[in-house]
């Protein structure tokens, strides 16, 4: 998908040369309120990175056969507001949790729109883009991991047709609490 254009808004993949951009969207989505519930990043941590490590991860999230795809919403004057990446995990390989992938799928990542952008349906689309590629790459389903205390998201993924299945997994930084695994089956 090269982009989706409503009247101020585009939907698209990153391009490898807009690290700055991912770098800066990247940084705003940490300082969420809900950051500690969305990411297992830290804010402290990434402002630390080096600019090559910017530089890597907006090459493979803008390359189109890297198995990887960072899709965001931008306005006409540039600003990026909105932004979801889906990763694709082959079948026979093990997760980032350490759990077995037993299917080719897709799993979405890095869910963030701006506050202000909120509510206006770019999360949809940002959801729909996403989709288009993961199935267009031929996974056989998309997944995502959802902290338990993020019910605004829980409720976003369940409009979206994501169902729990019951796969838990245990959030290092805080013991006790933990993350929801949600799955899309292509249909």
């Amino acid at each position: 998908m090269d982009s989706l254009t409503s009247d101020d808004v585009a939907i698209r993949p990153i391009r490898a040369e807009e690290w700055q951009a991912v770098k800066e969207l990247r940084l705003a989505a940490l300082r969420d309120p809900l950051a500690h519930l969305a990411f297992l990043d830290t804010y402290e941590e990434a402002v630390e990175r080096s600019d090559g490590f910017w530089q890597d991860r907006a090459a493979g999230g803008g390359a189109e056969d890297s198995g990887v795809r960072q899709f965001i919403a931008e306005e006409s004057d540039g600003q990026w507001v909105g932004t979801v990446t889906v990763l694709v995990e082959e079948a026979g390989t093990t997760d980032w949790a350490g759990f077995p992938v037993e299917r080719r799928q897709g799993h979405v990542v890095g869910v963030y729109v701006r506050p202000e952008h909120r509510g206006s349906g770019l999360t949809k689309a940002l959801f729909d883009a996403a989709l288009e590629w993961a199935w267009g790459v031929g996974v056989e389903r998309v997944r995502l991991i959802v902290h338990e205390g993020n019910k605004r998201a829980q409720g976003f993924y369940r409009k979206a047709g994501f169902v729990p299945t019951g796969v838990t997994v245990p959030v290092a930084q805080a013991p006790g609490e933990k993350e929801l695994e949600f799955v899309l089956e292509k249909g």
